[in-house]
C-alpha cells in the first residue's frame, strides 16, 4: 500500500496507486525524477513478471518546500530505493540515482528502530503524562503545570503530581476590568532558599520561595512582593534588623529583579505585573531612580488612572493597548505625591498577614488597611502564610486551609473574591495549591464558576462547563495496624500503582502495535 504524507498533485496520487497495484520483478527498479516542483514523476521498470510470485509493494512520498522523497519496498530478493531530490528551482533536471538494498537487511533494519522505540517508551515510562494526583517518581512524568511532590506534614508520603501553575485568567475571559481577577502573588518573591547575599555574605534571615522571579512569572505569578531598603549606596532587597539592612539579611540590588521583570513584560506584550513594596527606601527619588533605570518606568501605570471610589479599574485590553501594565504600589503615603507611586492603601484592603492571619474562620484587616469591606476601595489582598516560613508545613497551608480562608475573606470582604492571593513556597502544596484557590477565584470573578476551567467563551455570566473528574488517589499509605502513616515503598502489583502502570501498559502497547503495523 502507499501513504501520502504530505500534499501532492492528482497526477503523483494516481502514479502511487499504480504502484501499490504493481507485482514487481526480481529486479524491480524504481526511478524518481523532477522537471519542476509541481511537476514530479515516478517510473516503476516493471521487468520481468513472475506470475508463480504475488509480491506487493509499499512506499510514501512527501513533497513540501521543494523536497521531493520516494520510498518503496517489495517483498522481492531486491528492491530499488530512490534518493531523496531537492528541488531547487524550477524547470530544472534534477540526478536521480537508485541503490539496492537486500530485503532482509532492510528489514532488520525496520525491525531494530522499531524495538528501540518500544523500549525507550517501556524504560523511561515517559510515553503519557500523568494528571494532578496521580503517582510518579519525577517531574517530567508530570502534565505541564505540574510536579512530582510529597507532603509529608499532612501524611502524603507517597510522592504524586501537584500544581505550580494557575491558568492564565484572561487566555479564557477576556476584556474585563483589572479588579475582576485575581493573580497569584508571592511573598517575598526575592528571598530564595539556598541564596547567598551579594556581598559574598551568608544570609541568616528567613527564606519565603525556591525560585527565582522569572521562573515565577513563567508558571503564573503576577502579583511581587518586595522589601526595599537603602543600602550600600543603592536600593537593595533586603530583610530588615531592628528595622535596618544588614550583609546577613540583604539578597541582591533591587534593579536585578526589576531587570527581571521588563525582561517578562517585554516579552509578553499581553501581560500584566503588580509589585507591592514594603518601602525602607528614604534617599531622595529612590525608587524613581531605579525604576527608571530597570526600564520599566516605560511600562508604568499612572496613579491618576487608579479609582479611588470603588469603581471598576480599566479593562486589562486598556492597560495592554496603551502600554501601561506595570502596576506599583508603596507602603509610604508621602510617595503618591513626590514620586507617583501610589500608596498601597488607598487602593486596596488587605487581611492581616502571618499567623493571626491564619486563624480559621477570621479575616482582619491588616493595621494599615481600611476594614475588609469597604466598598470604597475595589481591590482585595488575601495574605496567607505564617510569621516563620516553613517549606516543609507550606504544603499543607497551600491547599485546603488556604481555600477555607479565601471563602471566609470573601464573607468579610463584602462578598468579594480576592484580586491577589498571596502564599510562602507558592509551588508546595498537596495538590492543587495556590493556583487552585487562584483558579476558584477567577472563575466566581469573571464567569461565576467554580473554576476559571469551567467558564465558557462568549457565554452568559453563571454558564458552566464542569467535567467528571476522577478522585485522586490516596495521600499515603497506613499501617498495618492502622497507626501513623508510614513511608512504605509502592510495588508494582499494589492497588495504587495499578491504574497508573495501567495506563502506561495500554498505551505502550498501543504504540508497539502501531509501530509493528507500519
Amino acid at each position: 500500500m502507499a501513504a501520502i504524507y504530505a500534499p501532492l498533485s492528482s497526477t503523483i496520487a494516481a502514479q502511487i496507486r499504480e504502484l501499490s497495484s504493481l507485482t514487481p520483478s526480481p529486479r524491480a527498479s524504481l526511478s524518481l525524477s523532477s522537471h519542476s516542483k509541481s511537476d514530479v514523476k515516478i517510473n516503476l521498470d516493471r521487468g520481468t513478471h513472475n506470475p508463480r510470485s504475488q509480491r506487493t509493494g509499499s512506499g510514501f512520498i512527501s513533497s513540501s518546500a521543494g523536497q521531493v522523497c520516494c520510498w518503496f519496498f517489495t517483498s522481492s530478493p531486491w528492491s530499488e530505493v530512490g534518493e531523496s531530490t531537492k528541488l531547487t528551482e524550477p524547470n530544472r533536471l534534477n540526478h536521480h540515482r537508485t541503490e539496492r538494498f537486500h530485503p532482509l537487511a532492510l528489514r532488520i533494519s525496520s525491525f531494530a528502530i522499531k524495538l528501540l522505540l518500544i523500549t525507550f517508551c517501556v524504560l523511561l515510562g515517559n510515553c503519557f503524562s500523568l494528571e494532578i494526583g496521580e503517582t510518579c517518581s519525577t517531574d517530567s512524568q508530570c502534565d505541564a503545570g505540574l510536579r512530582c511532590e510529597t507532603c509529608s506534614a499532612n501524611g502524603n508520603t507517597r510522592p504524586r503530581c501537584t500544581r505550580t501553575q494557575p491558568l492564565i485568567p484572561t487566555s479564557k475571559v477576556k476584556g474585563l476590568p483589572f479588579n475582576k481577577y485575581s493573580w497569584l502573588t508571592t511573598h517575598n518573591s526575592y528571598a530564595l532558599s539556598g541564596a547567598t547575599s551579594e556581598t559574598g555574605s551568608p544570609i541568616l534571615s528567613p527564606t519565603n520561595q525556591e525560585d527565582t522571579v522569572t521562573s515565577q512569572l513563567k508558571n503564573g505569578v503576577r502579583g511581587l512582593m518586595l522589601d526595599m531598603y537603602d543600602f550600600n549606596n543603592d536600593i537593595w532587597l533586603c530583610h530588615s534588623f531592628n528595622g535596618k539592612c544588614y550583609n546577613f539579611t540583604s539578597f541582591q540590588p533591587a534593579i536585578n529583579v526589576l531587570k527581571e521583570i521588563q525582561v517578562f513584560l517585554e516579552a509578553n506584550p499581553t501581560e500584566i505585573v503588580t509589585i507591592f513594596i514594603e518601602d525602607y527606601v528614604t534617599s531622595p527619588l529612590g525608587l524613581t531612580k531605579v525604576f527608571n533605570a530597570s526600564g520599566l518606568s516605560n511600562y508604568w501605570f499612572p496613579v491618576s488612572q487608579m479609582p479611588k471610589s470603588g469603581v471598576d479599574w480599566p479593562t486589562v485590553d486598556d492597560m495592554v493597548q496603551s502600554n501601561e501594565r506595570l502596576v506599583v504600589f508603596t507602603s509610604i503615603s508621602s510617595k503618591e505625591a513626590t514620586e507617583g507611586i501610589a500608596y498601597e492603601w488607598r487602593y486596596v484592603v488587605e487581611n492581616q498577614y502571618g499567623d493571626d492571619g491564619m486563624v480559621a474562620g477570621s479575616c482582619p484587616n491588616r493595621a494599615e488597611s481600611s476594614p475588609m469591606n469597604t466598598s470604597t476601595m475595589s481591590l482585595v489582598l488575601q495574605n496567607y502564610f505564617p510569621d516563620n516560613p516553613n517549606n516543609t508545613e507550606a504544603c499543607i497551608d497551600n491547599s485546603a486551609s488556604l481555600i477555607s480562608m479565601m471563602n471566609t475573606c470573601y464573607q468579610d470582604a463584602g462578598k468579594r473574591w480576592p484580586n491577589f492571593i498571596a502564599v510562602d513556597f507558592y509551588q508546595r502544596s498537596d495538590g492543587g495549591g495556590a493556583p487552585e484557590a487562584v483558579d476558584e477565584a477567577n472563575g466566581q470573578l469573571t464567569c461565576g464558576c467554580d473554576s476559571i476551567a469551567y467558564c465558557k467563551t462568549n457565554a452568559t455570566f453563571g454558564t458552566c462547563d464542569v467535567p467528571v473528574i476522577s478522585p485522586p488517589p490516596p495521600a499515603g499509605l497506613s499501617s498495618p495496624t492502622g497507626g501513623d502513616r508510614t513511608t512504605e515503598t509502592v510495588s508494582d502489583d499494589s492497588n495504587i500503582s495499578r491504574p497508573v502502570h495501567l495506563l502506561w501498559l495500554i498505551g505502550i502497547s498501543f504504540i508497539a502495535l502501531l509501530l509493528l503495523c507500519m
